[in-house]
């Protein structure tokens, strides 16, 4: 049962997060917290972003503050969506669709990944016309026109694209856990599992979390090796971009962006929009921050695409300091999915909840009526 009362006193995502470290086991909270090798990429990606200073301007009338923001012809009441984050089920039972409800009722995107424990389909349906589609492009070309095909029949009217990930990350916490597939009960896990009895309860009562979009075609997989080349390829190229902007009639965007030359030639060959994204620190263990590797890609691109950011953001302010930096909105993964590991459903709200308030107190110490006033103007320091 959810402490309520608790919930109420978590000030920060931080707070939601120690919460939800003592209520999940170990394997299952470094599955979605832990980054790649030293994850140095997954510190620097929060520490970042209070790096940015803005510089408020007073007497400015912010009794009425505005933050919704239109995107691809849809109006979102806030400037962030859910990030898609795979077997988010084995972190908390049930986690994909409280937070595709979630979004539906804020009126904010719900990005479903490809790996999901839930299909597409049932998070199309939750997520309410607010749902959009994250593609893993596999190594084999039929898995993924049968991933497109049905994200098409769902209605999904946005396809995010991951092209980040040619090799699949090494993250020494799921090495140090020895998470295999499939799934071993090895007596380390077991003591965990004993050790939370709450969530161990929740995912009895759930099932066993799996990769549902795949699920028919895991059940052969014998290793990790297996299923990585299931989901995604090391061949995907310019080339394969460009046939699969054909392909689907929707928005497309491109996930995974760090250089400028990267992102101009997204918009070369007709997409809609990219996300400055290095994976959450989850997959390359260096490389830069993605809000250091804004400012570059917003002068290069010149407005020609929209441009989303996620990796990091945990504050209301951060998302202030990307739409300075030249973002037109964000989206924020671990920071909702805490909420959830600490709380459940109540969680997601309590999350929701504090990034909305944070928001608010931002703009109008910022002295920003709306968040699409915000622009370069705020910068203390702007970027060469």
């Amino acid at each position: 049962m959810v402490d309520l009362m608790r919930l109420d006193r978590a000030a920060s995502i931080d707070d939601l997060r120690q919460m939800a470290k003592r209520r999940i086991p170990r394997f299952a909270f470094d599955l979605v917290d832990g980054g790649a090798e030293s994850e140095r990429n997954l510190r620097r990606n929060s520490e970042a972003f209070e790096d940015v200073q803005l510089t408020p301007r007073y007497m400015v009338d912010v009794s009425k503050l505005d933050t919704e923001t239109e995107l691809f012809g849809q109006r979102f009441a806030l400037p962030f969506g859910m990030a898609p984050i795979g077997m988010l089920n084995a972190f908390w039972p049930g986690a994909d669709l409280i937070l595709a409800r979630l979004c539906a009722r804020e009126n904010i995107p719900y990005v479903a990944s490809s790996a999901a424990s839930t299909t597409l389909e049932r998070l199309a349906e939750a997520a309410d016309g607010n749902g959009w589609f994250q593609l893993y492009v596999s190594g084999d070309d039929s898995v993924t026109e049968g991933l497109v095909s049905r994200a098409e029949a769902a209605g999904y009217p946005v396809m995010m694209v991951t092209a980040d990930v040619p090799a699949a990350g090494k993250r020494d916490r799921d090495i140090r856990n020895q998470l295999s597939v499939p799934f071993k009960i090895t007596p380390d896990v077991l003591i965990q599992l004993m050790q939370n009895p709450t969530w161990t309860l929740a995912s009895l009562r759930d099932g066993k979390p799996n990769i549902a979009n795949y699920a028919d075609l895991l059940k052969s997989a014998t290793s990790y090796a297996d299923v990585q080349k299931t989901l995604i390829t090391a061949r995907f190229t310019w080339d394969d971009l460009a046939r699969l902007r054909d392909r689907w009639k929707g928005k497309l965007i491109v996930k995974g962006i760090l250089h400028p030359d990267d992102a101009t030639r997204c918009a070369e060959i007709g997409c809609d929009g990219i996300v400055v994204s290095n994976h959450g620190g989850r997959q390359v263990a260096f490389g830069p921050p993605t809000i250091e590797a804004l400012p570059a890609i917003a002068k290069a691109l010149e407005g020609r695409m929209k441009i989303l950011l996620d990796s990091g953001i945990r504050r209301g302010a951060d998302l202030m300091r990307a739409k300075a930096l030249g973002a037109d909105f964000a989206l924020a993964g671990r920071a909702l999915a805490f909420g959830v590991g600490a709380g459940g459903a109540a969680g997601a709200d309590r999350a929701m909840e504090i990034l909305k308030l944070e928001l608010d107190r931002a703009l109008g110490q910022l002295g920003a009526p709306s968040f699409g006033a915000v622009g370069p103007w705020a910068l203390s320091h702007p970027p060469a």
